[in-house]
């Protein structure tokens, strides 16, 4: 529903309150009145924009959150969750009261609770409000972007990990036996084989290097063909069986059909495996898709995105955004990177990528459990 539609379901106290905040002058004991005055307060843009700009940097995360979601209803627990997430405390001091934020966003009239019997216990976002949100945000975040011209060099994947799944089948195919070792992994000789078959060149993962939480293997291998690795294994392609690494009947099939992946299905594959270090990296790339459709400095949109992205033990902001998002949105396809004389490092999205970015969403709660086998 739309904020006229849930201003009509709310009650004269919730109206009162939330003209109070927007210092509507109206009779408040009118629910028609408090209604036009509420609607014809936030139509006006300064207004809207006004409170939009001094919100905090955690009720921004939050309010993030709340757009990347295509559901119409969260509960009260859901939405503690996302506050408590959206705050990055320095020490418990720093931590704010959960309620508190909600109730503010509800006396602002961007949180509703149902008016059903179904819906009372639940709180929804009016969906006019949720692309006006979106639209004064991109208008923010576009000011603080670097735009340049097209680098004389760039880097760019498309297609390229496609083939390499393939391959990695195939070359599985070739083999007589691949041995494990005691951990499941494989071993040097072989791996540096496998790495060398790839379309793009990785460097072994350094001994004692901090490496985990983004997927299975992530700890032996580098991180694009971890992913590769982890894609064959979640689909029951390979096997781990006494210290062999083997493809399956259905992997077998893979490579005597020779047909390739789709990518919409990669890219979901990846921000389910990635959403427990990052949970909100769907949002994340759908502002990077947003954001980049023409060349910007990496340095300019880390400014713009890290704000939003919560460190990961060793991890920092900066390079979750780096290393393990834009790294990874080039070796999808969906980002091309390049080289700009005066300003570094810049980045562009490809247009396969943004349409596959437009045209994809993953439930929050639909994640990959890294300890199990089941893709589901």
């Amino acid at each position: 529903m739309n904020l006229a539609d849930m201003l009509s379901y709310a009650d004269i106290q919730e109206l009162g309150r939330i003209a109070d905040t927007y210092e509507c002058e109206c009779n408040g004991h009118s629910k028609n009145e408090l209604i036009q005055s509420i609607l014809s307060t936030l139509n006006r843009r300064e207004v809207f924009e006004r409170h939009i700009q001094g919100l905090r940097l955690e009720d921004v995360r939050f309010l993030n959150s709340l757009l990347s979601d295509a559901r119409n209803s969260f509960s009260l627990e859901e939405l503690t969750a996302r506050v408590n997430q959206s705050m990055f405390p320095k020490n418990e001091a720093d931590t704010k009261n959960p309620r508190e934020v909600i109730t503010k966003f509800k006396q602002l009239g961007w949180l509703f609770n149902g008016y059903s019997q179904q819906t009372k216990y639940l709180f929804q976002v009016p969906h006019d409000l949720k692309r006006r949100f979106r639209d004064v945000l991109t208008v923010k975040f576009r000011e603080s972007l670097v735009v340049v011209d097209d680098p004389r060099v760039y880097r760019e994947e498309q297609m390229l990990i496609h083939e390499d799944i393939y391959q990695f089948l195939k070359y599985i195919s070739m083999q007589p036996e691949i041995m494990l070792s005691p951990d499941n992994s494989m071993y040097k000789r072989q791996l540096q084989q496998i790495l060398e078959c790839m379309s793009v060149k990785e460097e072994m993962v350094t001994k004692g290097a901090w490496r985990f939480g983004y997927g299975r293997m992530f700890k032996e291998y580098p991180s694009r063909f971890s992913f590769i690795y982890d894609y064959c294994y979640f689909h029951h392609w390979i096997v781990e069986q006494n210290s062999i690494l083997a493809l399956t009947d259905s992997g077998k099939n893979k490579v005597l059909e020779g047909s390739k992946e789709n990518l919409v299905q990669i890219y979901r594959f990846w921000l389910r495996l990635y959403k427990g270090p990052i949970p909100n990296i769907q949002s994340i790339v759908q502002w990077v898709q947003r954001l980049a459709g023409s060349w910007v400095t990496a340095a300019s949109l880390g400014d713009v995105l890290c704000k939003l992205i919560k460190p990961f033990y060793y991890d920092s902001s900066e390079s979750i955004l780096e290393q393990r998002i834009l790294q990874m949105m080039m070796h999808l396809g969906l980002i091309r990177i390049g080289e700009d004389e005066l300003h570094g490092r810049v980045i562009q999205m490809t247009k396969l990528g943004s349409e596959v970015i437009e045209g994809t969403y993953v439930k929050e709660e639909d994640r990959i459990d890294i300890n199990s086998q089941e893709i589901g």
